[in-house]
């Protein structure tokens, strides 16, 4: 294909479009701030990409810039701007033109678009894109599912374009039918922000530690290197991030830049996307995990930690209501360095436990869905380009599980495979300990002391949940098995088969007397 339009030009539409037309494709753009096409048209010729770019100011001409079939890019805000966008361009469409959306959509918003497509004969892709704003101008990941021909029609422009992994291979890949591309996308999100947490947890359990801002850059810089945390995009930012400072000007009797304040040192606690609408994956992500009953601890608390970091002002109030709250304390380690690689196998697999809880969610989706996934597609797409690209968990945890020959939502449990079990016992203890010294200290580690629960949960066959289960039965009649019942391998929990009258029923006069003495 060698025009297309890109319709939003934001950081992502823009750089986007300067990556198609680095590769020899024409774009017509469409937005309704036209100074961002007039930005983007300056990139793009600065760049050298002359007349490759041209703007529309409506959609009747753009389309009619564009050969057919028509290829159409939307990097639109999620809701209901798509919904106008695509009603808006409908009449101005032919059958087999393609729609490309790479914003970050509700799966279920595509999927509307999708079955309204239909009649005109227009193939709708939903298609995550992951990366960042840079990875838009460099190559990013990219998650497409949806109508088969139009799939394969796109996907040799999407490989020239997308991010390439150490092996040369496009980070791109069919990944199913109806809204499976965005869903996954929306669970790579929520993997993030697993990760996101216990990195943080990290950090901040070093800043008590002592350890200065580039101190902490260094630590992750070594842990990115080797071991369990190589190669993770995450852990490698935060290295990169660490050594930042402000510009400024630089005094004639200090003139080294070391003397500008460090950028990391000014920034506030404070995460606020998800409440301000600009990131809706996050919220349903977590929505996801509930509603495909997954038990995900380490995402659902990450993603509580994010909404509490964003009331700022509400935290104060509770601070001085507190006198001072509960703070963390100055932590004196006498060996930092054992500490140190306990914290590192701690974070790591608090990661781990994000992938394991994503790819739970996104199997019990596939089943309910019916999108047929190509996991093998899933793992190629996350070895490159992506937030959550984490090179020993890609090639030593899901290689051996999404590459399998018959890889489906049925074989996806990555928690019983021999990799993560032996990853899981080694780091356990250091786990353990680290989550006992936070407690001990105050330390703020929701992500670390969830994932610890997480794992005595999910590998544990003496809960105490079965007083719960005897509770529920007392008041409610749940029923409950016994000890020794058969749990057969079904693809649900079934209801027990045992009731007990712990409290047989009574009429009112039973309980307080006389009918209505009580009122």
């Amino acid at each position: 294909m060698e025009q297309i339009a890109m319709i939003g030009c934001g950081s992502m539409g823009g750089g986007m479009a300067l990556l198609f037309a680095e590769n020899g494709v024409s774009v017509s753009l469409s937005d309704p701030a036209e100074d961002m096409m007039d930005s983007v048209i300056e990139k793009a010729e600065k760049a050298g990409y002359h007349n490759k770019m041209k703007k529309f100011k409506d959609y009747k001409s753009l389309c009619h810039s564009l050969s057919q079939p028509r290829l159409l890019v939307f990097s639109l805000p999620h809701g209901n701007v798509g919904d106008k966008v695509l009603e808006g361009l409908i009449p101005n469409l032919s059958r087999n033109d393609i729609i490309l959306d790479c914003g970050n959509e509700h799966f279920e918003n595509t999927e509307r678009r999708q079955e309204k497509c239909k009649e005109p004969g227009i193939r709708y892709i939903g298609c995550g894109v992951s990366g960042g704003y840079q990875a838009a101008r460099a190559g990013p990941s990219m998650c497409p599912g949806g109508d088969e021909s139009a799939l394969n029609e796109v996907l040799p422009l999407l490989q020239n374009v997308a991010a390439k992994d150490k092996d040369g291979k496009s980070c791109v890949g069919i990944v199913g039918l109806g809204g499976s591309g965005h869903y996954v996308k929306m669970i790579h999100n929520d993997i993030e922000h697993g990760m996101m947490s216990a990195i943080s947890e990290a950090w901040g359990i070093m800043r008590k530690m002592g350890l200065g801002y580039e101190a902490i850059g260094d630590v992750f810089a070594t842990w990115n290197d080797s071991g369990e945390l190589k190669g993770t995009f995450l852990v490698s930012i935060g290295a990169d991030l660490s050594h930042k400072r402000e510009p400024g000007t630089v005094s004639d009797s200090h003139p080294s830049s070391s003397n500008h304040p460090l950028v990391i040192s000014e920034v506030l606690d404070k995460v606020v996307q998800d409440i301000t609408g600009e990131e809706g994956t996050g919220i349903w992500s977590n929505t996801e995990t509930i509603e495909q009953h997954i038990p995900a601890f380490t995402l659902n608390v990450a993603h509580g930690f994010r909404l509490a970091s964003a009331y700022r002002s509400a935290r104060e109030k509770a601070n001085q209501t507190f006198s001072g709250g509960f703070p963390p304390q100055n932590l004196d380690i006498y060996d930092k360095d054992s500490f140190i690689e306990d914290l590192r196998k701690a974070t790591y697999v608090a990661c781990l436990a994000s992938f394991i809880q994503g790819m739970d969610t996104i199997a019990a989706a596939d089943r309910a869905h019916e999108w047929n996934i190509n996991y093998a597609e899933v793992w190629q797409i996350w070895r490159a380009g992506c937030i959550i690209q984490a090179d020993y968990i890609s090639d030593s945890i899901l290689a051996p599980v999404l590459n399998a020959p018959k890889a489906n939502y049925s074989t996806i449990n990555l928690l019983t495979t021999d990799a993560a079990a032996k990853d899981v016992r080694n780091c356990y203890p250091s786990l353990r300990r680290i989550v006992a010294k936070a407690v001990e200290t105050d330390q703020v580690a929701p992500a670390l002391s969830t994932t610890l629960e997480y794992f005595k949960v999910v590998t544990g066959t003496d809960l105490p949940t079965s007083f719960y289960e005897a509770e529920l039965d007392y008041f409610g009649s749940h029923m409950f098995d016994k000890k020794g019942d058969q749990d057969k391998q079904v693809k649900q929990p079934m209801e027990g088969k045992h009731h007990f009258e712990w409290k047989p029923a009574t009429s009112q006069t039973e309980v307080y007397g006389k009918a209505g003495s009580m009122l």
